[in-house]
Parts: C-alpha cells; sequence; structure tokens
C-alpha cells in the first residue's frame, strides 16, 4: 500500500477498493443464469475468429427479442459455424441453432435441482467478495495504524478512522448481501 499522508487518503482509496469489490460482485451476479434471456449469459463465450479468442460480442450483434431467446447476428457470416461453436463448448448449457444468417439460442427453464446449483454458486460468489471487502477493510486499518505509529494523528483519531473503516465495510457487505438476496430470489421464483 502506498504511503498515506492522512485518514483521509486511506479511507479514500479504501472506498474506491470496495466500490471495485461491489462493481466486481454485480458483474458476476449479472453472469448467473436465472431461466429469463440476458445477453450478460453469453459474456464467458470466446470465439475463435481470425486466428484469435475474441469475446462473443467483438464478432457479433447480441439481442434479446423475448424473455427466452438470445439471438447471435454475426457481424461476418462466414463466423456463424465459429460462433455456434462457442457457444456450444462454453459449458453454459445452452443448444444454439442457425438458419444461416442468425443464431437463435432459446434458454431452456430451469429445473429446481439447476436452481439451487445456481444458488448455491451465489453464495459462494458472494462469500469471496465479502472476504475482498474484508480484506480492503485489513489494509486500511494498517495504513492508519502506521500513521499512529509515524505520530501523524492521534490515538483519539485512530480510534475514529477504525470506526469509520468498520461502517464503510459494514454498509458494502449490507449492499453485497441485498444484491446477492434479490439475484438468488430471481433464481429461485418458478415461472
Amino acid at each position: 500500500m502506498s504511503n498515506f499522508r492522512n485518514i483521509k487518503d486511506v479511507e479514500n482509496h479504501a472506498k474506491g477498493r470496495m466500490d471495485k469489490v461491489l462493481a466486481d460482485m454485480q458483474h458476476d451476479v449479472a453472469s448467473v443464469r436465472t431461466g429469463r434471456a440476458s445477453i450478460n449469459l453469453l459474456e464467458p463465450v470466446q470465439v475463435d475468429a481470425y486466428g484469435s479468442k475474441m469475446p462473443i460480442n467483438h464478432v457479433a450483434t447480441l439481442h434479446v427479442p423475448e424473455p427466452a431467446m438470445i439471438t447471435v447476428q454475426p457481424f461476418d457470416n462466414s463466423q456463424i459455424g465459429a460462433i455456434e461453436k462457442a457457444i456450444r463448448s462454453a459449458g453454459l448449457g445452452l443448444n444454439p441453432s442457425n438458419d444461416g444468417k442468425l443464431i437463435r439460442i432459446p434458454i431452456p427453464a430451469l429445473n429446481e435441482e439447476r436452481r439451487k446449483e445456481l444458488a448455491k454458486k451465489l453464495h459462494g460468489m458472494a462469500e469471496d467478495h465479502r472476504v475482498a471487502l474484508r480484506n480492503v477493510r485489513r489494509d486500511a486499518n494498517e495504513a492508519v495504524k502506521k500513521l499512529l505509529k509515524d505520530k501523524l494523528i492521534s490515538e483519539d483519531d485512530d480510534r475514529r478512522a477504525h470506526d469509520e473503516i468498520q461502517k464503510m465495510t459494514d454498509a458494502n457487505i449490507a449492499k453485497l448481501d441485498a444484491a446477492m438476496k434479490a439475484k438468488e430470489k430471481e433464481i429461485l421464483e418458478v415461472k
């Protein structure tokens, strides 16, 4: 960690890192299937195109024309086979079909077992991100202790800073848990 001159620097740095953890959690949560079509489902798909692996959204336009369907329109129709193969081999349990111009991907409804599996995966993701938030808290607390040791702040400032960092951590964990619970409800909800 860089050398901080005051508590505000430490808190601002910690806040920035915690915001990144929350943004990462939202990104990860968005890629979890809910039985509803979303182009985020295809984010892990890498297509072998033009001699290298590329994200699917770099070789095609993605649309959700209806709640249980994703369509993939290749920029170059000669890549349609490679795109379809990449979707099949991405381990998403999706079964694309193409008509030579457009790939249609029906999103099957989730069965009870798969819903529970996804909820469990979601809990694991949330726990990983909680640990990341706690690591930011630990680093910030160590930076504050160093300021005290270097006699740049008083013991009262040290106590206040630790309390503030804890409040920030608690607030971010609450946001993380709320996002996880909302997604879990979406997954477990049978349509």
